[in-house]
Parts: structure tokens; sequence; C-alpha cells
């Protein structure tokens, strides 16, 4: 389980730049699960990685408005899965932040058959209105 977390193609998150935490969890599993440090917390500095680049990590800090990431998963009783799905998460959130920003939508003029369909619709109800109306 310990290694590296790959988070897309070009980004690799050390292990030495996790903080893993074991709790006691209050999820599902009963009584298994109040005896066993099942929680897992996953903490990760953004801040101080030397996984991202300069411009991710300025995109990243940016997007996420703290120099850390905190994870916690308790929602399995099983602590392998616990840190599985907190890695998830985590892999997930930083694809997220260091995701280039979406192409601008460029103004458009709307088509002339468009306005035209609309002024008719709008001359239409008009007419529906005007009829309904007492002589």
């Amino acid at each position: 389980m310990p290694g590296p977390l790959v988070v897309n193609d070009s980004v690799v998150i050390p292990d030495a730049e996790l903080v893993w935490r074991f709790s006691r969890s209050s999820g599902p599993g009963g009584q298994g699960v109040n005896t066993t440090d099942s929680r897992v917390e996953l903490v990760f500095d953004v801040s101080a990685t030397t996984a991202l680049s300069p411009a991710l990590k300025a995109r990243a800090l940016d997007r996420l408005g703290a120099p850390t990431i905190t994870i916690a998963a308790s929602e399995y009783r099983s602590q392998l899965r616990n840190r599985e799905a907190a890695e998830q998460r985590l892999a997930q959130r930083i694809r997220e932040a260091i995701a280039p920003p979406p192409k601008r939508r460029r103004a458009t003029k709307p088509s002339r058959g468009s306005v035209e369909r609309r002024i008719a619709t709008k001359k239409l109800r008009s007419d529906v209105k005007r009829l309904r109306r007492s002589p």
C-alpha cells in the first residue's frame, strides 16, 4: 500500500509528502470498528510539495484556498479500504485543483432565423392576448 500517489500522467506525489493518521471510527461495522483504528486521515501540504510545478502549485493554492488538504475516510470497516478511499479522494481533489481553466466562450450573435422565429412567436402571443380582450 505505501508508495507514491499517482494523480495523473505528469503528477506523482512521493509517499514522504503524505501524512497518515489513524483513529477509532464511528462509521459502519458495529463492534469491530469501535475497537480498531480504521478511520484514516490523509494530510497533504500543497505549499511544500515538490510534485507540482510552480504554476500548478499556484493554481492549486488559488483554487483550494488553504495550503493543506485533509481527507478523512471512515466509510469502510477495513483500514486498508479506508486508506484506498482517502488516496482516491485526494487524487481527485488535486486533479480538480490543477486542471487548466476552461476555454472562454466567444460571444456570438443570434442567427437571423432565430431572431425571426422569436419575433413571430411574440406576435402570435400578442394576437392571442389581444383576441381575449373584450371589445
